[in-house]
């Protein structure tokens, strides 16, 4: 019963102390004072965060060191989930997205989604002290996606493509490494315990000269950035594939080609331009021109479908790609916790096209992709059908 109270107390704040006082009070242990404290700094009254928040007037925000001390404390009392969410709601409550770009204060943050997401669209006001630390921070975020997806989508690459076509002529950067062990396995030596080879297996150049061109067009508006960070782990590790070549063009009313950064994805989600409106026509328009053999060519449009251009010429557009042979997929956006957030009417109009539009969790990404690269049916992943 105690404990119960206890628990309270913590959710209802000091200000019911009078109320509990009545039932003989609830004694609060060490740990609980610090959460109690903790927790009163973003959901107590004006007064609160050592007398520093916003009720106190204009410019007297809580300083960085005091914010850095309670990010330290939520840490060590609560889990991440319940940290990242707490973390989020001091930024919309307490007005700190200027104290968020504090160095001290990116070093202390528990990586999150929204956070990184409110970083990218202000890293144009990010001070140059603070640069470091917020790549950093969203280094964070891109390792934890890419811990979730880079398996994947290689083994979904490698298993759609056609591995079979094998040349007589050797080489070294040719050498089809699997294929060779699985042929050899029966030449397994027990005493050197390795396999010696009877015969080794390349690619046929030709086949990579054939590879298949995934293309990613990326909505960059204000609403994109989780897709965005997703798009951008999966655009560089298809880039690092010799098996595909890839492009990845971004876009609001105008269009910025950023396949060059493809190396890192922290280089590419800072090339991005978060925010501004959206001309999404525009965009498929150029990456029509990237087009060279359309039977090869993977076109993912990646956006909430808010066109604030011309919506006939967008849909324009995507047809002229799917007469021309291109595989056209949509893949809509997401927003908290994978919750799609997408213009259902433009959606309805591209589905009716027979052109799959997906609001996609981000770990399904490399079954989609398998898919659409061995040309198998990807109805029963859509959410909108025509």
């Amino acid at each position: 019963m105690t404990e119960q109270l206890s628990r309270w107390r913590l959710i209802l704040g000091t200000e019911t102390d009078k109320s509990f006082s009545g039932m003989g009070g609830v004694p609060l242990s060490m740990e609980e004072l610090l959460m109690d404290s903790a927790l009163g700094a973003i959901y107590g009254g004006p007064e609160e965060f050592g007398g520093g928040g916003p009720g106190r007037g204009a410019g007297k925000a809580p300083s960085a060191p005091l914010l850095s001390k309670w990010l330290g404390d939520l840490r060590s009392l609560f889990d991440p989930e319940t940290v990242a969410v707490v973390q989020n709601d001091a930024i919309e409550r307490k007005g700190l997205k200027q104290l968020l770009l504090e160095p001290e204060l990116l070093d202390n943050l528990e990586p999150d989604l929204n956070m990184a997401s409110t970083l990218l669209m202000l890293k144009d006001q990010i001070p140059k002290k603070s640069k470091e630390s917020a790549r950093k921070f969203i280094r964070k975020i891109v390792e934890e996606i890419n811990k979730m997806l880079e398996d994947d989508v290689r083994r979904a690459v490698t298993a759609a493509l056609n591995r079979r076509a094998h040349s007589p002529l050797p080489s070294a950067s040719a050498l089809d490494f699997p294929y060779t062990i699985r042929r050899n396995l029966k030449n397994y030596n027990t005493q050197l315990k390795t396999i010696i080879p009877e015969r080794v297996w390349f690619f046929d150049r030709a086949s990579r000269i054939n590879r298949w061109h995934v293309i990613l067009d990326i909505d960059q508006s204000g609403s994109m950035g989780q897709s965005i960070l997703y798009s951008s782990v999966m655009a560089c590790v298809l880039a690092s594939m010799t098996a595909v070549r890839t492009s990845v063009v971004a876009f609001d009313t105008q269009i910025m080609d950023l396949t060059a950064l493809c190396e890192d994805p922290v280089d590419l989600l800072f090339g991005f331009q978060m925010g501004g409106g959206t001309d999404i026509a525009k965009s498929i328009a150029y990456c029509q021109e990237l087009v060279e053999t359309p039977s090869k060519t993977l076109f993912f449009l990646i956006s909430d479908l808010d066109e604030g251009g011309n919506r006939a010429a967008l849909l324009r557009r995507l047809e002229e790609l799917k007469s021309a042979g291109v595989t056209v997929i949509v893949l809509l956006a997401v927003a908290d916790e994978g919750k799609p957030y997408y213009d259902a009417q433009t959606a309805q109009r591209v589905a009716a096209m027979e052109i799959p539009c997906f609001a996609c969790a981000p770990e399904r990404l490399p079954e989609l992709l398998e898919r659409a690269l061995k040309g198998q049916s990807l109805e029963n992943l859509a959410v909108h059908k025509g």
